[in-house]
């Protein structure tokens, strides 16, 4: 008998590049049908307007295409979902912890009486490994939370049950970015990849010291080619402020011929590293399950500040000293399976359970109303604030005048914007760094 095929719209939120990305893949990862049926997607894409809404150049890097992509803001975006003249079968939220939260009330405000609505699904984009409770909570209310690997799996339903809220929705996947070719043998030159992050570690020293340590392990192997992989140029944003890129820094140092400052699409460095060097960045998890040795570094310490903590018992921690030495970090296999990192195979079943969650779902005559455990009840000075952030009431309803405030803003207000933004990010990494090294004297 043919199969049947089906289409199923998504539409998905972001507020930066790399959730868009997460948000993009992890809905074609997990929206599928039953067997026997193929499934076809339609694919909405918002972008929150915000300090880290991604660039084109930030979004052509990420490769993940929409069939529609406006930038929009909270109050927009509300209003799409509750005029949509075909209804939604999921919703992606791929935001900040207090974003989601905005969303959910004005979803269930949105959608209120009606008979059906789109499932609502999200997560987060990379290693958890601060703000668990906090981030978690402000989370809870969709219909499936998505957790990157066992261990997190565990740890989510354990927030949610500690503070006496329904843990169901907690749903155990993987990283929807992982995959490429394994690491089979040493490229030619050998290459030695730092995958920097916008804000760890955050202090001008710290930075520094680590570029320091790139261009002498260049020095002391000048068979080796050595690339920092950059995630946004000057000027841009991506999930965190970066307030000191390290092309700036590198402008002040005489860098060696075999070191070099790369952009560009993850996999694609990837497929020419033969040792990947983070502090705590989720490229390491995207190295380890290509086989390709990974090194977390040391050298600042293990710190829950800096996120490398979270690697303990991994096998992957080494210091600069120790790579300029001709160390290979060997990862812990036990480890690796608790994070959702499996070369072996076992990832093509990593979203099966995400995937019969949604079919669950789907197949109810009628979802409950949307359900956050922040109320005016369980939060009464917490939660207002959140919303009013995103131009919401209390009750989740747009305030009086945000929704001619969300229009489409006319040439001249949309140079204003550009140029407040502009005047931002110059205040980030100009002004601030300045004003914060005067602090120290």
């Amino acid at each position: 008998m043919p199969s049947k095929k089906q289409t199923q719209r998504v539409a998905v939120l972001a507020d930066s590049d790399t959730r868009w990305k997460w948000g993009a893949l992890t809905a074609q990862r997990i929206v599928a049908t039953g067997e026997g049926n193929e499934t076809d997607i339609r694919l909405d894409g918002y972008l929150l307007r915000g300090r880290a809404t991604p660039t084109a150049r930030q979004l052509s890097e990420v490769g993940v295409r929409a069939d529609v992509l406006r930038e929009v803001t909270g109050v927009e975006f509300l209003g799409e979902m509750e005029r949509a003249r075909e209804r939604y079968d999921v919703v992606v939220l791929a935001l900040v912890g207090g974003a989601v939260q905005a969303m959910l009330h004005g979803l269930a405000n949105a959608w209120a009486g009606r008979p059906e609505r789109p499932v609502v699904v999200t997560g987060y984009v990379g290693v958890v490994y601060e703000k668990l409770a906090d981030g978690l909570l402000l989370r809870h209310g969709a219909d499936v939370v998505l957790a990157n690997s066992r261990q997190d799996a565990e740890r989510f339903r354990a927030v949610y049950e500690g503070v006496g809220a329904d843990a169901g929705a907690v749903t155990e996947c993987a990283l929807p970015f992982l995959g490429g070719a394994p690491h089979t043998a040493p490229n030619d030159p050998y290459t030695v990849c730092f995958a920097a992050q916008p804000s760890v570690p955050e202090s001008r020293a710290d930075r520094t010291y680590l570029l320091k340590r790139m261009i002498q392990h260049a020095k002391l192997h000048p068979e080796r080619e050595v690339l920092i992989k950059l995630r946004s140029k000057p000027g841009e944003h991506t999930t965190h402020i970066e307030e000191l890129p390290y092309q700036k820094l590198a402008q002040r140092h005489e860098l060696p011929a075999n070191f070099r400052l790369v952009y560009g699409h993850m996999g694609e460095v990837l497929d020419r590293t033969d040792l990947l060097v983070t502090v705590s960045s989720t490229a390491a998890l995207e190295a380890l399950h290509r086989r390709i040795p990974t090194a977390v570094l040391t050298d600042l310490g293990v710190r829950e500040a800096l996120g490398n903590h979270h690697f303990t018992g991994s096998g992957c921690l080494a210091s600069w000293t120790e790579l300029d030495e001709g160390y290979v970090p060997v990862p812990d296999e036990r480890w690796l399976a608790r994070q959702g990192v499996a070369a072996d195979g076992a990832y093509e079943t990593a979203f099966d359970e995400a995937r019969a969650r949604l079919r669950q779902l789907a197949a109810k005559p009628q979802l409950p109303p949307l359900a956050p455990y922040y109320t005016l009840t369980t939060a009464p000075g917490y939660l207002p604030g959140i919303l009013a952030r995103h131009h919401l009431a209390p009750d989740g309803r747009p305030l009086p005048g945000a929704q001619a405030a969300a229009k489409e803003p006319g040439p001249v207000r949309q140079i204003v914007r550009q140029a407040a933004r502009g005047a931002y990010r110059h205040g980030v990494q100009r002004v601030a760094p300045v004003i914060r090294r005067m602090g120290e004297l």
